[in-house]
C-alpha cells in the first residue's frame, strides 16, 4: 500500500485548525498542524493560507494531496475534497491522541458535547449541551475578560483557589451576572474561576454519565481541552457522580477534529480507490 498524503481543515466558532498527514494503512504520521484565531477575521481565507503553508513547509504541491477534509464549519470551503460531521472527526481524532479513550468531552467555543466512542474511534452515542448554556469557552472566555485574566491564567488560578464560589445559572447571561456581583463583593479571581469551571464540570459529568460512558478514559478535546482547571473540576464530578471514568487531555486536543478529517478522508480515499473510483 503506498503512502496517502491527506489534509485536515476545522472550522470553529474561535478558530481555524488545519492539519496534514501521511498515511499508510493504520499507521498515520504528523507533517504539519496549525491553530489561528479567527478575531474578525475571514475564516475561509485563513483556512485556505494556513493549509497552503503547511504544503510550502513540506514541498508539497495541492496535487500531492490525495484527500484534503473538512469538518465544522468548512463544509463550503473550495479546496476541499469532502465534509464530515464534527462528531465523527473528534471522535477518530480522540482516538488518535490517546487510544485509550473510550469517549470524548469536546468544549468548544459554543457548546458542549460528549461523545462515546470504540477503540476505532466510532460514534456509539452522543449528547450535546444546550447553545444557551454557560458551559463552552466562550462563556469562559467572557468571564476572564471581565476579570481581567489572560486565557493560560484560568486553569493555574482555579486550581490554586483554596475555594469556589457557586455560579447558580446554567444561563450564560445570567452567569455572567452572577460573576459580576461576585466581583463586587470581592470575591477572589481564583474562587469565581474554580465556581465557573465547577457549575461547567458538573453539566458535562452529567453528560457523559448520560451517554452510557462508565469507565476508561475521557479525553478533552477543543479549545478548553488543555484547561487543567476544568480538567481536575471535571474528574472531582465524575468521582461525585460515581462514574469510573478519568478525563485527561493532550498536547493538541484542540486538533482532534481536523485530525479525524484527515484520517477519514484517507478511509474514504482507499474505499473508493478500491472500488475503482476518484476520491470525491
Amino acid at each position: 500500500m503506498n503512502d496517502l498524503i491527506t489534509g485536515g481543515v476545522d472550522i470553529g466558532a474561535g478558530c481555524v485548525k488545519t492539519v496534514l498527514f501521511r498515511v499508510n494503512g493504520a499507521e498515520a504520521e504528523w507533517l504539519g498542524r496549525e491553530v489561528l484565531r479567527i478575531r474578525n477575521r475571514d475564516p475561509f481565507q485563513l483556512a485556505e493560507d494556513s493549509f497552503q503553508g503547511l504544503l510550502d513547509a513540506q514541498g508539497l504541491r495541492r496535487d500531492d494531496v490525495a484527500y484534503v477534509a473538512s469538518t465544522g464549519d468548512a463544509e463550503s470551503l473550495t479546496f476541499t475534497t469532502g465534509h464530515f460531521y464534527s462528531m465523527t472527526t473528534h471522535a477518530r481524532g480522540a482516538v488518535f491522541l490517546d487510544p485509550e479513550a473510550r469517549a470524548v468531552m469536546d468544549v468548544g467555543a459554543l457548546n458542549g458535547r460528549a461523545i462515546r466512542v470504540d477503540e476505532a474511534g466510532k460514534v456509539l452515542a452522543y449528547k450535546m449541551t444546550s447553545q444557551c448554556a454557560s458551559g463552552a469557552g466562550q462563556f469562559l472566555e467572557n468571564i476572564a475578560r471581565y476579570l481581567g485574566i489572560a486565557q493560560d491564567e484560568i486553569g493555574p488560578l482555579s486550581q490554586a483557589a483554596e475555594d469556589s464560589e457557586k455560579v447558580s445559572s446554567i444561563c450564560a447571561v445570567l452567569a455572567e451576572t452572577d460573576v459580576i456581583n461576585m466581583v463586587s463583593r470581592g470575591i477572589p479571581a481564583g474562587s469565581i474561576l474554580r465556581g465557573v469551571h465547577v457549575s461547567m464540570a458538573v453539566r458535562m459529568a452529567k453528560l457523559l454519565k448520560s451517554i452510557g460512558a462508565k469507565d476508561g478514559i475521557a479525553l478533552m478535546t477543543g479549545g478548553l481541552g488543555l484547561d487543567v482547571g476544568l480538567m481536575s473540576a471535571l474528574n472531582a464530578a465524575l468521582e461525585k457522580e460515581k462514574v469510573a471514568l478519568r478525563a485527561r487531555s493532550h498536547p493538541d486536543a484542540i486538533h482532534a477534529g481536523a485530525i479525524g478529517a484527515a484520517l477519514w478522508g484517507a478511509f474514504r480515499y482507499e474505499k473508493l480507490a478500491a472500488q475503482g473510483r476518484a476520491a470525491a
